[in-house]
């Protein structure tokens, strides 16, 4: 345990940003999930819309890097092309 007062802060505040980033990351595999779990097309395609919003978001706030997401992105697309044809 620090004892240095801005140290002890910083504990807290690690704490905080730990939380968040954390729920960030879950809404992102959670989103991921759904759109490898579509049944139709049409489902797949809401559901990739809706991934890639979490995903840029995750990506403006920092939680994962900018390649990361366009990987993921790429990888979901490519998934739902192979899947259901493509649109």
């Amino acid at each position: 345990m620090p004892i240095i007062k801005s140290s002890i802060k910083d504990v807290r505040r690690t704490k905080r940003r730990t939380v968040r980033n954390s729920q960030e990351k879950n809404k992102v595999r959670t989103a991921m999930k759904a759109v490898l779990a579509a049944k139709t097309a049409e489902e797949a395609a809401k559901e990739l819309k809706q991934a890639m919003q979490v995903l840029d978001k995750a990506c403006a706030h920092g939680i994962i890097k900018r390649n990361n997401a366009s990987r993921h992105i790429s990888r979901l697309s490519s998934f739902i092309h192979k899947k259901f044809g493509k649109k």
